[in-house]
């Protein structure tokens, strides 16, 4: 989709490639031609997981005031069980026994009040982990500085697995455990948020050892931060919390990499710049990508490397395989300025797993209501071509909103399509011209209670479209959002 959608970027490694880019970190050159395997062709064996080092003995926390002290130990090993307090943080482990990694992905960052829910509700440990949260969301910055500064002085070896810049990235921790004190009672919508984080996070070159550096420090920034509320009774809450949060992430890392490779290099073959500012991209994945319409991938170019950023899929799956991104360079935006302004075919990218859950239930007869805000038309053209291929009648009604009509880039392959099929209906807003904007604009038409509504654009516009959708009785179960995480912060 566009540059919006990189709330779950997380860093990688230089050499993270199972030993297929030559190692270092020049991972480009010698994939510069990728092949173009067939449906039969056989991917790279995945690398099998290490074997731990010996945990190391318990470690004693800092004095709160200097994170540039000594490194102390790592942590004890623990089960997923609750345990006794421990004042040590207790890696997950994998089925065969093995301890786990945690890094800082999160989605959009919701209001204080949105995270730490009704005071004193939910389980004890919920109410403790609430509780620190709502302690430390003031000094935010604070805490996720600290936690850096004890992590990297620590664990120096950590440092390359994050971009040379941090600012970033610096946030993401705390808005990823934001997102998991919300739901942290809610096991199915956390469950379902941290496996994505897990299967993802194995082309960041994350590995078991990495979880229980991560969880000391983490551990030793709330503490210091949080000290009015802090006691052993809610440390021992955080060490079962992350312990649980690290299992189920590093379980879904390692089913997934039974069956798909850590991330798939793509040659870009065409570069079509629409406006100034956007490009529509077409790579060929050097192995076969399995995804569906509606889903997206994360993004890591030659220019700057451990950074990756989220796109969008802008067709269904085709036959030749190709896949098309719609890219907008956004002031700051390494990434997309890199593929709009610089990237050229014959260039090599990065693909991660596919993700999202944005996707057409063909088991039912319900039209579609889409939304689609700038290069969030992606998405929403991939719906088409999915409702299309398969054959249905439903009716589709597209709403494509922009701020001007020179931002339409793309509405000549909507009308295109909306002739080609009866069922379509392509609807473009456009705010300059209309004084309204997209998601107020779906009021003037409907009823749509009957429909499975889909959004897709700048997050924003993804919140009034939440709002509005339901208050025009659309039901909250039938609303889909193209980032999954942020309808997890939303409490969607």
């Amino acid at each position: 989709m566009l540059e919006a959608r990189h709330t779950m970027d997380a860093p990688t490694t230089t050499s993270a490639d199972n030993g297929t880019s030559g190692g270092g970190g020049d991972w480009f050159t010698p994939r510069k031609t990728p092949s173009t395997g067939g449906p039969d062709q056989t991917r790279e064996t995945p690398e099998a997981v290490p074997h731990p080092a010996t945990p190391p003995a318990p470690h004693t926390e800092p004095p709160a005031a200097d994170p540039t002290a000594a490194p102390s130990p790592g942590p004890a090993p623990t089960t997923l069980t609750p345990t006794p307090f421990t004042s040590t943080v207790a890696p997950p482990r994998n089925a065969a026994g093995q301890p786990a990694p945690s890094q800082e992905q999160a989605p959009v960052q919701p209001s204080a009040e949105a995270v730490t829910g009704p005071a004193g509700t939910g389980s004890p440990d919920a109410v403790l982990i609430r509780r620190t949260m709502a302690e430390v969301t003031p000094v935010a910055d604070k805490v996720t500085s600290y936690f850096y500064a004890l992590l990297f002085v620590r664990h120096p070896d950590l440092r390359a697995l994050f971009p040379a810049a941090m600012d970033t990235q610096r946030d993401r921790l705390l808005r990823a455990l934001l997102t998991a004190a919300e739901h942290i009672d809610n096991r199915d919508v956390l469950v379902d948020y941290l496996q994505n984080l897990g299967r993802g996070h194995r082309k960041y070159g994350t590995r078991p050892e990495h979880y229980p550096a991560v969880g000391e420090c983490l551990i030793g920034a709330l503490s210091k931060y949080a000290a009015g509320v802090w006691n052993a009774e809610t440390e021992a809450a955080w060490v079962r919390t992350y312990t649980t949060i690290s299992q189920v992430m590093i379980d879904a890392a390692a089913a997934d990499e039974l069956r798909a490779p850590a991330w798939w290099y793509a040659e870009i073959v065409t570069h079509d710049l629409r406006t100034p500012d956007v490009a529509v991209v077409t790579v060929r994945p050097d192995q076969p990508y399995p995804f569906l319409a509606g889903q997206y991938t994360s993004v890591e170019t030659p220019w700057w490397p451990r950074i990756w950023r989220h796109y969008s899929f802008a067709s269904a799956p085709r036959s030749d395989g190709l896949l098309s991104f719609h890219v907008k360079a956004v002031p700051a935006g390494w990434v997309s300025n890199a593929l709009v302004h610089r990237a050229r075919p014959g260039d090599i990218i990065r693909l991660g797993p596919p993700a999202g859950s944005m996707t057409v239930d063909h088991t039912t007869d319900s039209g579609l209501l889409c939304l689609g805000g700038g290069t969030g038309i992606a998405p929403i053209k991939a719906l088409v071509e999915d409702v299309a291929e398969h054959g249905d009648r439903r009716s589709v009604e597209v709403f494509y909103g922009a701020r001007t009509d020179h931002d339409l880039y793309d509405i000549d392959t909507m009308l295109r399509l909306q002739q080609t099929h009866p069922w379509l209906s392509v609807r473009a807003i456009i705010d300059q011209q209309a004084h309204l904007q997209l998601p107020d604009a779906i009021r003037t038409y409907g009823p749509w209670d009957e429909f499975d509504a889909y959004l897709s654009g700048p997050p924003g516009m993804i919140r009034s479209g939440v709002h509005v959708l339901r208050d025009v009785g659309v039901p909250s179960e039938r609303i889909r959002h193209d980032s999954v995480e942020e309808l997890v912060a939303a409490g969607g």
